[in-house]
């Protein structure tokens, strides 16, 4: 193969490649699956922007404190949510992972799996509304019972926490709370 074949390959392949910021084709949808309506609102409650005020409880009993940005959005047409979690870090915004959300009919729950890929982590969770708040059930990278649950939830804010139970569910401490406005 000529250097030159090869170098005219990668331009040609370079300008076929979405600019930055630019959307997959088919996944952003404008609004939820009208046969699920009712259903698929109770993620879509949460479409649009919202800002973050974290605080992570530390084993020692210390706590560390940031903030960041959350963006909910329709997605595979409007049958799922997506969202994605932003931390600032010293002034910059660090991507932190992303939730796909789906609600299965059969089940009549949602199914959710949670990204982070600095952390190297994947969960999923099985998700229902539980009295006035919505809870995700599932598990620990270390395997232990662990359940993250929105709840506050007003048109302008909401609160969103993490616990986990290392005694067979007997108790539960919480490890993250977030404040979105």
């Amino acid at each position: 193969m000529k250097t030159t074949d090869y170098v005219a390959r990668q331009m040609k392949a370079k300008t076929n490649r979405p600019r930055s910021g630019a959307v997959i084709e088919g996944l952003i949808s404008d609004g939820p699956d009208p046969k699920l309506r009712d259903k698929l609102s109770l993620f879509g409650q949460f479409i649009g922007d919202w800002e973050i005020e974290a605080q992570w409880f530390q084993p020692r009993g210390t706590t560390r404190k940031g903030k960041g940005e959350l963006h909910f959005g329709w997605i595979l047409n409007g049958q799922d949510v997506q969202d994605v979690w932003i931390s600032h870090k010293q002034g910059r915004k660090v991507a932190a992972g992303t939730t796909i959300r789906f609600y299965d009919p059969k089940l009549d729950a949602w199914h959710c799996t949670w990204i982070s890929p600095s952390q190297g982590i994947v969960r999923t969770f099985l998700t229902r509304k539980v009295a006035d708040e919505i809870v995700l059930e599932g598990a620990t990278k270390e395997d232990y019972p662990e359940r993250c649950i929105f709840s506050e939830i007003r048109p302008s804010s909401f609160r969103w926490r993490a616990v986990e139970s290392h005694d067979n569910q007997k108790t539960w401490q919480i490890t993250e709370e977030m404040r979105m406005n």
